[in-house]
């Protein structure tokens, strides 16, 4: 196992995509939800500033998360194994960072709503909601796609990891696992996008997990026969 400052920045980087991802999420004072709703600009604006560095925060988790996936591939570019991890961490980092646009979308009309209805009628702020019904129909089809496409993602770099063991078993079958679990909820079941949020969870742990992992044992990167 390959255990040095190459190692220590990919392992940090999985770390600070956990924690950014997660903390941001659940510090965040209100969540909107698949569409906006008249309350949610009030509540917003109650704690503006705070609701904006949260959101911005987890957002950067997610491009963080993409960094994280693009070193872990570096490192293996010499092995055999990224003939699989490298497909997987492109189809996995663009996945997220189509979730990060989507996520993007959400936080701008949040804040920038949330300041211009300020003192409106109730009547305006309804208006000014069915207004972004459309343009937040599209952004749900983003928010769809960006978790299957980083769903394959982790799936074949699960793959990856496993087949040349690159990291321990449970690594690999969890990045495996949560990759099929975010497919099929997103495509399998009732249009509701709360229902991936267990989801959301394990991953938020899983790269925790395999930042403290890579910085603990470090990586098996050594060339390898292709078989």
């Amino acid at each position: 196992m390959k255990s040095d400052f190459s190692t220590r920045v990919t392992g940090w980087s999985f770390i600070a995509a956990g924690g950014m991802l997660l903390l941001g999420w659940l510090l965040l004072p209100t969540h909107i939800g698949t569409f906006f709703q008249p309350g949610d600009f009030a509540a917003v604006h109650a704690q503006w500033s705070f609701w904006i560095w949260m959101y911005r925060i987890h957002i950067f988790g997610m491009v963080v998360t993409t960094m994280a996936l693009v070193a872990l591939g570096a490192l293996l570019s010499e092995s055999a194994a990224r003939i699989l991890v490298w497909p997987g961490v492109a189809m996995a980092g663009t996945g997220i960072m189509v979730s990060a646009l989507a996520a993007a979308f959400y936080y701008h009309f949040g804040a920038w709503g949330a300041l211009d209805m300020d003192g409106e009628s109730p009547e305006t702020i309804l208006a000014f909601v069915e207004s972004l019904r459309v343009s937040t129909e599209y952004v749900t089809c983003l928010v769809r796609f960006g978790r299957v496409f980083s769903g394959l993602g982790f799936v074949v770099l699960g793959l990856g990891l496993l087949k040349w063991k690159m990291l321990p078993a449970w690594i690999t079958y969890t990045a495996a696992v949560m990759g099929l679990a975010g497919m099929a909820i997103t495509m399998g079941l009732p249009d509701d996008l709360e229902l991936y949020m267990p989801v959301f969870y394990l991953t938020t742990l899983w790269l925790a997990a395999t930042g403290v992992v890579t910085l603990r044992s470090g990586i098996k990167t050594e060339i390898q026969e292709m078989r």
